[in-house]
């Protein structure tokens, strides 16, 4: 029998739902998720595997105008999916017209690959909006095959499924076939932290935040981990502390729990808070934390 593997790289606006997309096809919660713009900040792999198959996909971040250069780090990550994708799978929402970076939709209506139009949250219209909205976008991308879903709920996953096996290239695996993704424990460890501080904090304080796995010691009975939370000023400092502390405990707590399911052992969490007044500005800094230039 011959194997199959392609790459497939997701690429929509904010909150259209691509990393809740990426996790039920894999079968496993790798992209962290919150209701707010932005929370997907790297270009996350999910890797799934059948004796015949493997599909990689790239879960990348919400396509939005930079405002600093940490958001053009962001961007890159999208622009870099063209480069090795196999299929290209476009994301949008009943209502939604475009992406937000024109010369990248302009990409989107020119390409060769096989193009995807995933179009989510069907459960939140009508049978009426639908059919007009799959008619106006077969105008838009005649070279689209499109794809009514919801991700949430599992409407049409199997048909997306189908698709890509058809549409990805014979080829030998690229990853070990027990791989689910290729990032690290302590990148999944920083991504848990910052999806609590996502959940609880509003306005810029989630904007301002970066974490840093310092420290990750295995023990026979427990785990260590020390974790940097770096923020832009002395007062985002406060807000995440919080009266007597008890923020800061809060975003402890929950993401201990959370680490602990997914590394299967007690861990014990260190997360001191630091003062870094622009990282988000700063290349060096950028590339410490695992963004592209």
């Amino acid at each position: 029998m011959n194997h199959k593997a392609g790459f497939v790289n997701i690429i929509g606006n904010p909150n259209v739902g691509k990393s809740t997309l990426m996790n039920a096809l894999v079968g496993q919660k790798l992209s962290i998720i919150t209701p707010k713009a932005q929370t997907t900040r790297h270009r996350i792999m999910g890797i799934l595997n059948e004796d015949d198959y493997q599909i990689v996909f790239s879960d990348t971040p919400g396509v939005i105008k930079p405002a600093y250069k940490l958001q053009e780090s962001m961007m890159n990550f999208v622009h870099s999916a063209f480069q090795d994708a196999d299929i290209l799978i476009y994301m949008v929402e009943i209502g939604e017209k475009g992406l937000k970076d024109e010369k990248l939709y302009e990409r989107i209506k020119k390409t060769s690959l096989p193009l995807l139009l995933l179009i989510n949250k069907i459960d939140l219209s009508d049978q009426e909006n639908i059919a007009e909205y799959i008619s106006n976008w077969k105008k838009e991308l005649p070279n689209a095959e499109i794809l009514p879903i919801s991700a949430l709920n599992g409407f049409n996953l199997d048909q997306i499924t189908n698709y890509l096996i058809e549409n990805i290239p014979e080829s030998p695996p690229y990853y070990a076939k027990d791989a689910i993704t290729d990032k690290s424990e302590r990148f999944f460890i920083e991504e848990i932290i910052r999806e609590k501080i996502l959940k609880h904090y509003k306005k810029e304080i989630p904007y301002s935040v970066e974490i840093e796995v310092e420290e990750f010691f295995e023990e026979e009975e427990i785990i260590r981990i020390r974790a940097i939370i770096y923020v832009l000023r002395e007062s985002q400092k406060g807000i995440l502390i919080g009266h007597k502390g008890l923020g800061l405990k809060r975003i402890g707590t929950e993401a201990r729990r959370d680490i602990e399911r997914m590394l299967d052992k007690k861990v014990y969490l260190e997360t001191p808070i630091k003062v870094n007044k622009n990282w988000r500005n700063d290349n060096n800094q950028l590339k410490k934390f695992g963004y592209e230039s």
